[in-house]
């Protein structure tokens, strides 16, 4: 009875934390949605830490603390009762999952990115990481393809985020292309949408796009609920990232967020795939 608690309770921090990310996973069989959620629920305890208020040295204690937890009974917490089950019925790869607390580590001790390598490095721990312990549950022995999906809905969450970002002292577009489109960080502290900007942020687009088209190719893999899904998140991230160019790639004053009548013409997009 504890595990049907649990599996509960991460399904409900999912449908409140994360109402886009819950338009993919009800698509899913209950088993694979109830992991999936579980996944999500670890994710979401990661990145409250590393975004959080605490002085970085305690974030890097709690972050380990839960590395800890990774491999130590899963005791009475929902979040690591019902990982610890879906880890057994679908063998979600440890390291994925140990990946994540690495990217959020490195928030604590990075703010900075020298160039996209850096950057897609640290994406595929926050993001690719998360795509290759989902796609254990989905059924596909296709981690690469899962790690480049998540890099780029990653990179789009760069280009949403950048206020947010910077409100918590972190750049993440990469230094030298700063540098090679004329974009001072007193422009983004600034809110200022100039052309260097635009035109900065769609070299950024157009990268994350490319990424979403080689990930995507997972989808051939994948049964067709699964597919899905995954097509779901894909398009509302892809959506977002349209409405965000059509706008001039002003996010300074907030993303667009979309209606959910947008979400569910994806989601119909999606099954009709």
């Amino acid at each position: 009875m504890i595990v049907e608690a649990a599996y509960a309770e991460v399904e409900r921090l999912t449908r409140q934390r994360a109402r886009n990310f819950s338009y993919g996973i009800m698509l899913l069989p209950r088993p694979k949605r109830r992991a999936i959620a579980a996944v999500y629920a670890f994710a979401r305890r990661v990145d409250d830490i590393a975004d959080g208020p605490l002085p970085d040295e305690e974030k890097r204690v709690l972050l380990e603390q839960l590395r800890g937890r990774l491999d130590a009974p899963a005791g009475e917490e929902a979040t690591f009762v019902a990982l610890a089950d879906a880890r057994q019925r679908f063998s979600i790869p440890g390291d994925a999952l140990s990946a994540l607390i690495d990217g959020g580590v490195q928030d604590t001790e990075q703010t900075r990115y020298a160039d996209f390598d850096e950057l897609r490095s640290y994406c595929a721990r926050v993001a690719g990481a998360v795509g290759r312990a989902c796609v254990a549950i989905y059924g596909a022995d296709e981690p690469e393809r899962a790690e480049t999906l998540g890099i780029a809905l990653q990179l789009i969450n760069i280009v949403r985020d950048v206020a947010e970002d910077w409100s918590l002292g972190r750049v993440y577009v990469p230094q030298d292309e700063l540098a090679r489109f004329g974009v001072a960080e007193d422009d983004i502290s600034e809110g200022l949408v100039t052309p260097e900007w635009r035109e900065l942020m769609s070299f950024h687009a157009g990268r994350a796009r490319a990424h979403l088209a080689e990930g995507l190719t997972l989808l051939d893999y994948l049964d067709r609920r699964s597919a899905a899904c995954v097509a779901t998140f894909a398009g509302l991230y892809r959506t977002t990232l349209d409405r965000i160019e059509r706008d001039g790639f002003d996010v300074f004053d907030g993303a667009p967020t979309l209606s959910s009548v947008a979400k569910l013409r994806v989601v119909g997009a999606a099954l009709a795939r």
